[in-house]
C-alpha cells in the first residue's frame, strides 16, 4: 500500500467525547469540532513524516517503524511510542494512555484514536 499523499478529513465520530477524555478545554473543542483537517504523509522506506493541518494549527510527527520515538498528541503533549506495521496497510502506535490505529484502504485512511473505551474515528480521503 502507498501511504504517501495528502488526505482531507471527510467525517469524524466521537470528537467531543474523546477530546474531553484527553483533557482539551471546552473552548478548544468547540473551535475544533467543525474544522476540516488536511493530513500529509511522507514516506522514505520505514521513515514517516505526518503533518496534520487543522485551521491554523500544524501538528508534525516523524517516526521510523519499529523504533521508539516521541509523538505529539492532539493536546500538544509529547509521549514515547513505537509505531508498528500490521500487514501492508495498517500502522499501530501505543502511547501512555492512548492507542492510534491508522489503516489505508485504497484512497481512504481510517484513523481510530482510543483512550480506554472512548474511540475517536476519523475518515479522510486522498486529494
Amino acid at each position: 500500500m502507498s501511504f504517501p499523499g495528502k488526505y482531507e478529513l471527510q467525517t469524524h465520530e466521537n470528537f467531543e467525547q474523546f477530546m474531553k477524555a484527553i483533557g482539551l478545554s471546552d473552548e478548544l473543542i468547540e473551535k475544533g469540532k467543525d474544522v476540516k483537517s488536511i493530513s500529509e504523509i511522507e514516506q522514505d522506506g520505514n521513515k514517516f513524516k505526518i503533518t496534520v493541518t487543522t485551521g491554523g494549527k500544524v501538528l508534525v510527527n516523524e517516526f521510523t517503524i519499529g523504533e521508539e520515538t516521541e509523538l505529539t498528541t492532539p493536546t500538544g503533549e509529547k509521549m514515547k511510542a513505537v509505531v508498528h506495521m500490521e500487514g501492508d496497510n495498517k500502522m499501530v502506535a501505543k502511547m501512555k494512555n492512548m492507542t492510534s490505529v491508522t489503516e489505508l484502504n485504497g484512497d481512504t485512511i481510517v484513523n481510530i484514536l482510543s483512550v480506554g473505551d472512548i474511540h475517536y474515528k476519523r475518515i479522510s480521503k486522498r486529494i
